[in-house]
This record gives structure tokens, sequence and C-alpha cells, in this order.
């Protein structure tokens, strides 16, 4: 794998930290501004917004330039954003700052995805994907906890300040080891739009939020669930978050291997015992080993699909991929939003905090049948794997390997 995948993982990790830390320091942040907890988790329902947002507006943006100095704009927006919350002097700068840090997310990871499928051979992309995404993966795992201990310790602001510096450093290692990858030339923002009227593009962005929302319906009140259900003591949640991340990292990396060989069948394996291990996880948040056990597998089912999605929205958008790609990581951000009501909705209804795995559960039941559904169209389609581009457009190299390009 290139250099160049390891500051794109950099730049992941420190917008991944970014992203997550906050649900750890809110206690703090309300009580120097003096908010309610509540208030305070305006901060990540406002990133969650802006990520989905900020994907398609600054992808849109960056059409006429290239896509390594896209990135590192989008770098230096994402310091920009921490600088300004960890100086915010009210909580309407400290939310101003975290939406401006949002901004960079969805298009980091979208640009990011089109430049690792490309620094590899056309069989290694999920791979180059999925090495990316590592950076994210990982930051759950320690830069969330050192995060949280950072800020715990020496006051939230100093978290912001490092994550920051992360920024800095993701910055210089763009600048210093992403080749320079010029726009495939006649490419311009109608091509990118026409992505969108293909099936399988929506297909696959409706499996992200569906898919993806069915981990976050669980997730978004593991911290209840395993206190008052599972009996485990507060202090316990952290590691419980790290054995998610661990997960997560695990499932990546696998999805991003596999992917890369038999792509739908798993989406198919993943998808379904994602909604079979939700389902179960009902019955297993009443045991600590068994519930510990449920969330590594969360995790790693869950994140299994992040690569191959992401590789079918490329394959799919191929002529014009750099706003599909972004658009789906704000679908994975949309996705999460919806689960996290959804869930709130049955357990506000009286059906207790474990109901909200049954919301998971059917979300990636749906993901999977839109999966098969999308399966059966490639199967059924007489010009499999056909891309039509418009006129003056052209096929980035590697996309020939599996597309027959028809102008019209």
């Amino acid at each position: 794998m290139p250099l160049a995948l390891l500051a794109l993982a950099i730049g992941a990790f420190g917008i991944g930290t970014t992203e997550f830390v906050i649900m750890g320091l809110l206690p703090e942040v309300a009580t120097e501004f003096g908010v309610t907890i509540p208030t305070a988790g305006y901060l990540v329902t406002g990133y969650a917004l802006g990520v989905v947002l900020g994907a398609p507006l600054m992808t849109v943006l960056g059409t006429r330039i290239s896509r390594k100095r896209m990135l590192m704009l989008l770098m230096g927006l994402f310091v920009a954003g921490n600088v300004v919350s960890a100086l915010a002097p009210t909580f309407g700068v400290m939310l101003t700052g975290r939406v401006i840090a949002s901004l960079a997310h969805g298009a980091f990871f979208g640009i990011g995805s089109v430049v690792a499928a490309g620094l590899v051979a056309p069989h290694k992309k999920a791979g180059a994907i999925a090495m990316m995404f590592t950076g994210l993966t990982v930051a759950n795992v320690v830069g969330v906890p050192l995060g949280t201990y950072i800020g715990q310790s020496a006051g939230w602001r100093a978290t912001f300040l490092v994550v920051a510096g992360l920024g800095v450093l993701g910055l210089a290692g763009v600048a210093a080891l992403v080749p320079e990858q010029p726009r495939p030339e006649g490419v311009r923002l109608r091509h990118e739009l026409a992505a969108f009227r293909n099936v399988q593009v929506l297909l696959a962005m409706a499996m992200t939020v569906l898919g993806f929302g069915g981990v976050f319906a669980a997730i978004t009140y593991i911290t209840p669930m395993m206190t008052e259900t599972a009996g485990f003591a507060d202090s316990s949640v952290t590691w419980l978050l790290v054995l998610f991340g661990l997960g997560m990292v695990g499932g990546n990396l696998l999805g991003g291997k596999f992917a890369d060989r038999r792509l739908m069948p798993l989406l198919y394996v993943s998808l379904g015992s994602l909604a079979v291990v939700l389902a179960l996880f009902t019955l297993t948040a009443h045991n600590k080993v068994a519930a510990a056990l449920t969330i590594l597998l969360i995790g790693a089912l869950g994140f299994a699909t992040v690569p191959p999605l992401q590789k079918r929205v490329l394959d799919q958008a191929s002529a014009a991929p750099t706003l599909a790609s972004a658009v789906n990581i704000g679908a994975f951000n949309l996705g999460n939003a919806l689960a996290a009501w959804l869930g709130g909705l049955v357990i506000a209804g009286g059906f207790g905090y474990t109901a909200a795995n049954w919301v998971g559960a059917a979300l990636a039941g749906s993901a999977l049948v839109l999966a098969l559904v999308s399966g059966a169209l490639d199967r059924g389609a007489p010009g499999t794997g056909r891309v039509v581009v418009a006129k003056g457009a052209s096929v980035p190299e590697g996309a020939g390997e599996r597309v027959d390009a028809t102008h019209h």
C-alpha cells in the first residue's frame, strides 16, 4: 500500500476523534457554558447535520481544483473549526466551530476514497479505501479514550487543541505524500450529478443509510442499556466503547480485503449477520459477558459494510465518482441521525432500552433486502456493469477494467 494512504489515515484519525470525543466531554462543556446536557447534545447533532450538508457542498466547491489541493483545504478547514471550538467564549461560538469542522468531514472521506482507490491497482481498491478508514476506526480505540482523558484532566479545550494539532499533521502529510491527481478532462458538475440517475448508486446509498444506521440505533443508547440492563458500572462504558472500536477496526480491514474479491456476497453476509446480531442483542444485553461479545460483533459487522458500500458507489459512478462518494459519506451520518431518532422513539414509548436493538435489526434487515435487489439487477441487466458517460467526459484510469463506456 502506498505511503500516501498513511497521510489520509492520519487525517481520518483526527476527524474520527473530533466527531466522537465530544460525547465523553458533554458534562464538562455543559457545566462551563451553563447549559443542560440535552442542549450540549446539539454539539453532536450539529456536527452530524454539518457532515450531511457539507459533503456535497464542499465537493461541488472543489470541482475546479485538484483533489490533492482540495484535501489540503479541507484539512485546513478542519483545523480552523477545532481551534474555534477550543477558544470559544460562548456555547454558540463552540457550536459554530463544530459545524465548521464538520463541513470538512464528508468531502474529505469522499474525495479521499477516490484518491485512495486511484493509488492502487483496480483489484486492490477496496483495501486502499479500508486503509484510509482505518484512521477513523482506530480513533474510536485510541483517539476518543485519550481525548476524553485529556479533557477530563486538563480541560476539554485542551482536547480540541490536540485534535487541531492532528489536523495540522494530516495536512502536512497530504502535502508531502499524496501525489497530484488532476481531475479527468471533460468531467464537469453535470457529469457528477448524472451519477444520481443510476439506480444502483441510489440503492448503494440507501444501503448505507439503513445498514450503518442499524448500528447506531443500538450504540447511541449503549450507556443506559449497559448500566441499567446489563449491570455494568458507569466506568465500564468507556472500555465497552473501546471494544466496539476494536470490532470496527477488524471489520473494516476484513471488509476491505474481501470486498475486492466478492463485493455483493460480502454485503449479503455482513448485513444479514448484523440484523441477526442486533436482534439477539435484546437478549444478550441482560448478561455482561454476552453483551460485551455482542458489542464487539456489532462493531465488526457494521464496519465490514463500509469499504464495500463505498467501493460500490465508486464503481457504479466510475465516470464521475467524487460527488457520489462524498454524498455517500453523508449518508452514513444521515443513517446515524435517523437511527438514533427512531431508537429514541421506541424507548420513549415505554418499550425499554433494548427495544432500540429491534429498530437496528429492522434497519439492517431492510438494507439486506436492498442489497438483494441490487444484486438481482446486476444479474438481470444485459449490460451488467455498463456505465453511460456524458459526451465529452472521460472514464478514469482503471475504470475500463470493469465498465463498457458508451457515449451518447
